[in-house]
């Protein structure tokens, strides 16, 4: 199924319901209407231990919680980006819960690296999600309308999602308080996500900003909202000296080569790459993650 073409931008105010996943920082959202509407998933989360391999589902439960109690019958499972920082539940969440699993039509070629450099099976992602959206992609969760907004420049592969007066922009910002996301992998250019910022920005004020991960920095409460107008007044990465082109993209490009790898960089490319799917299981009847060795950055 291809999304709908329509003319006009949402107008209306969803509501908008935040899940912290205190492991990753990860933020996972439902949007719907109300109670006994149709609602949307974005980047659902898959627990991880990495020290002894162990997959949970407390922080898919909670989701699936929400939406029973809500009555909410689930349209779409969305993702941002292909997430380098936390394993996604989405598909999951998609043959448990229904609904169509969608994400920007570049996931395909960032997947196409994570499997050539693991080795893996060519093309599972594709045979996995439903819809790859084009940017300006227009689609309906129940009452609602959306938008897709290719953002790229974090990754090549991401996108944003403009619901009515709120906009998911999965790692292109952060917090007002903590700027922006690293541009280092999958990629990402610090010029590219300057340009898609802006196009984020250009949005109306009031318009809601929701991201997709947050750190809680200097020990404040985790937080995942903040509005146009914020980001705009308020961004430590794109106000003051730092608000033209060439010094955010210096000071971007500073910062990441000084950041270290996310600590589910190697489980979380192989498993999102599939949209969530583990390997299939050996002859022994478990199944096993890849940890190749000398990775390197340019690599990914």
């Amino acid at each position: 199924m291809k999304p709908k073409d329509r003319n006009g931008s949402p107008a209306s105010r969803p509501e908008v319901e935040g899940f912290h996943d205190a492991a990753t920082g990860t933020v996972s959202y439902v949007v719907h209407s109300g109670p006994g509407t149709a609602c949307a998933i974005i980047d659902p989360v898959t627990d991880f231990d990495p020290g002894w391999g162990q997959i949970g589902t407390g922080s898919a439960e909670r989701l699936i919680d929400f939406v029973r109690a809500n009555r909410l019958a689930v349209e779409w499972v969305l993702e941002t980006h292909l997430h380098h920082d936390h394993l996604t539940a989405a598909s999951v969440l998609r043959d448990m819960l229904g609904g169509q699993l969608g994400t920007g039509t570049a996931f395909c070629g960032v997947a196409a690296v994570v499997e050539v450099v693991f080795d893996l099976p060519r093309g599972a992602g594709k045979t996995v999600f439903d819809v790859f959206f084009d940017d300006g992609s227009t689609f309906d969760i129940g009452d609602l309308g959306a938008e897709v907004l290719c953002t790229p420049g974090h990754t090549r592969d991401s996108v944003s999602y403009r619901i009515g007066d709120a906009v998911f922009v999965g790692d292109v910002l952060l917090m007002p308080d903590a700027g922006t996301g690293r541009c280092d992998f999958h990629g990402g250019d610090a010029r590219t996500l300057y340009a898609s910022i802006r196009r984020l920005l250009a949005l109306p004020p009031e318009t809601r900003v929701f991201v997709c991960h947050d750190y809680a920095p200097g020990g404040r409460a985790p937080t995942w909202e903040a509005t146009v107008a914020q980001h705009r007044h308020h961004n430590v990465h794109l106000c003051g000296s730092l608000a033209g082109e060439n010094d955010f993209v210096a000071r971007r490009t500073e910062r990441d080569r000084a950041l270290g790898a996310p600590a589910l960089l190697l489980p979380a490319l192989q498993v999102n790459a599939a949209g969530g799917r583990l390997p299939p299981p050996a002859a022994n009847g478990r199944a096993y993650l890849r940890l190749p060795v000398n990775v390197t950055r340019g690599a990914l």
